[in-house]
């Protein structure tokens, strides 16, 4: 089934960015997409997301780069605070340094709004109350969902996240593993006259991020914490923000601050799971391929989760418009992301190491800190080239090079 993907008929599976963005990038290749969405209605869920330089191309590739802006706050920089007395540990100046490589911090639902927007108008077919039940993949693709209907389709595409149906079909059920931490999501007002950059507050066992969103109005707090107790997976669990304020009790008045005003929060356990060793196959008749969480699920510590989606989704694209529904470009599809995406769900798993340094390694790591972003900042940037600095836009062949290398 050669021939590129003009033409062909198309079915994703999940309504979130990496489906909506995989979808739109079909439509405007010509296929005839529909996007299914187990809820009832797209709404506005979730709370920040930073859409580093790699995840930026994508959007203006898809011609939404006018729209990220118009949405976004752009990081000016990032600072790392000692969060029980704190002080400034170190700050990176983006915007002097490396300008190209300030983050946009958006809230989840205005990009999800304005992929969900673009897709429709790219005449992306979204069938919402659609929920995915099982997968055959003996012959053609053949997707069951719970209402007892069944779609056929030339590619099926998995974009369903964590607990994928496709991935299952694929792969197998593979079990995660705790890693004896929890994180808490929320969001509070913000003051639109604070600079707008990214502040991690460190401490022994736990951490907090926070950026602004819409323009400063709002802000974004990201706080994780060590514990011993195993506590369920998926972002959407509810919690008692007094929980919060007291594993954080022990932080700056300034990270306290923040705390006081929050009204709810979202708990959950972060675990780490395999990256798929099957991403995609080639069928008799069509094919299937996953992308996003549903292929390499990550801890946040990077926040390359929205990013490597987003990436995924041009590719995935690019490969089937060149090389058609063929076994070739599969291959080349599973080749091109996962040793890049690999390497990103390691380096990310390594990161709560540093920021949760107790005594009595915490004096001389911030010490560290300090005399590197004093005496060489832009050395510090520069260790995250190889992400921010990743253009899948580029061409698939520099793509595969910059992929494999690691570089």
């Amino acid at each position: 089934m050669a021939g590129g993907i003009s033409g062909r008929s198309v079915t994703v599976v999940g309504a979130g960015v990496a489906g909506l963005a995989v979808g739109l990038a079909l439509a405007q290749r010509g296929a005839q997409v529909q996007v299914l969405e187990q809820a009832a209605a797209i709404q506005e869920v979730g709370a920040g997301l930073q859409i580093s330089t790699n995840g930026a191309v994508v959007l203006r590739a898809l011609g939404l780069g006018d729209a990220l802006a118009g949405v976004s706050v752009r990081g000016q920089g990032v600072s790392l605070f000692d969060g029980l007395s704190g002080r400034r540990v170190v700050h990176l100046d983006l915007a002097a340094i490396r300008p190209d490589h300030r983050p946009a911090y958006v809230h989840r639902a205005d990009l999800i709004g304005l992929l969900h927007r673009a897709a429709l108008a790219a005449g992306v077919r979204i069938v919402l109350a659609a929920k995915a039940a099982q997968v055959d993949l003996a012959t053609r693709p053949r997707l069951f969902l719970s209402d007892g209907s069944v779609q056929e389709c030339d590619v099926l595409i998995g974009a369903d996240g964590l607990k994928s149906v496709v991935h299952h079909a694929l792969n197998g059920v593979i079990a995660p593993w705790f890693t004896r931490q929890a994180a808490w999501r929320a969001v509070i007002p913000g003051r639109p006259d604070d600079v707008p950059g990214a502040e991690v507050h460190m401490g022994p066992g736990r951490h907090l991020v926070s950026y602004p969103l819409r323009g400063g109005a709002l802000r974004n707090i990201v706080a994780v914490e060590e514990r011993g107790a195993w506590l369920a997976e998926g972002w959407s669990h509810r919690d008692d923000p007094a929980h919060l304020r007291a594993a954080f009790a022990g932080f700056s008045p300034r990270v306290r601050g923040w705390l006081d005003q929050v009204t709810e929060t979202g708990l959950w356990g972060l675990y780490r799971h395999p990256v798929a060793r099957h991403w995609a196959r080639s069928l008799p008749q069509g094919a299937v391929a996953l992308l996003g969480d549903a292929a390499h699920p990550t801890l946040p510590f990077l926040a390359q989760g929205a990013n490597m989606a987003l990436e995924d989704a041009f590719v995935l694209a690019d490969v089937l418009d060149r090389h058609g529904v063929t076994a070739g470009a599969m291959a080349l599809y599973q080749d091109l992301r996962a040793p890049r995406c690999r390497r990103i769900v390691d380096a990310s798993g390594g990161m709560a190491r540093i920021y949760h340094l107790g005594r009595p390694w915490r004096a001389p790591a911030y010490a560290a800190l300090t005399l590197a972003g004093k005496f060489a900042p832009g050395r510090m940037i520069a260790r995250q080239d190889w992400i921010w600095g990743h253009d899948v836009t580029a061409g698939a062949d520099q793509a595969r090079s910059v992929s494999q290398t690691g570089t």
